[in-house]
C-alpha cells in the first residue's frame, strides 16, 4: 500500500503538472480532461472548460501525485498538508526548491539543518505546499 497525495487546482492543473514534470525531470502526466467523460456525466456537471482536468497522474521517482481541477469550486487551497520530496544531493534539491519557489512563497529558506544537508519549505505559484530536502545522510550522521 502506497499513499498518494491528490492535489486539487483551480483551472491550472495541466499547467502545474507540466511544470512539476519539468522540475523533477519526470515523464509527462497522464491526463484525462472533462471532454473525455461520457456525455451524461458532462451534462450533470457545472459548465467547465473541456480542457479542465478530471484526473491526472504524475510519476515522480517511485511515487505519484494525482490531481484534478476543481470545477465545483469548493476546494480551498492546501493549508495543512505538504508534499515532501527528498532528492539525492544538495545541488539537485536546491535546484528543485528554487524552481518550485519561482513566483511562490518561501516559508523556510533552503539551508543546512541539524537533520539534513539541505531542507526548505514553500508554497508554489499553484498553491501547493512543498517540503524539499536531501536524502543523503549528513557526513557526521551514521547511516541507517
Amino acid at each position: 500500500m502506497i499513499p498518494i497525495p491528490y492535489v486539487t487546482f483551480h483551472g491550472n492543473c495541466a499547467e502545474a503538472l507540466a511544470a512539476y514534470a519539468r522540475i523533477f525531470d519526470a515523464p509527462p502526466a497522464n491526463v484525462m480532461t472533462f471532454s473525455e467523460a461520457p456525455q451524461e456525466m458532462r451534462d450533470s456537471l457545472p459548465e467547465a472548460s473541456p480542457q479542465a482536468v478530471m484526473h491526472a497522474a504524475l510519476k515522480i521517482g517511485e511515487g505519484w501525485i494525482y490531481a484534478s481541477d476543481d470545477i465545483m469550486g469548493g476546494s480551498p487551497e492546501m493549508a495543512g498538508c505538504s508534499i515532501t520530496v527528498d532528492l539525492p544531493d544538495v545541488a539537485r534539491a536546491r535546484a528543485v526548491f528554487d524552481a518550485l519557489a519561482e513566483h511562490g512563497q518561501i516559508h523556510m529558506e533552503f539551508e543546512r539543518t541539524f537533520w539534513s544537508e539541505g531542507f526548505g519549505t514553500l508554497t508554489d505559484r499553484y498553491g501547493t505546499r512543498w517540503m524539499v530536502g536531501v536524502e543523503a545522510p549528513m557526513p557526521d550522521q551514521p547511516q541507517a
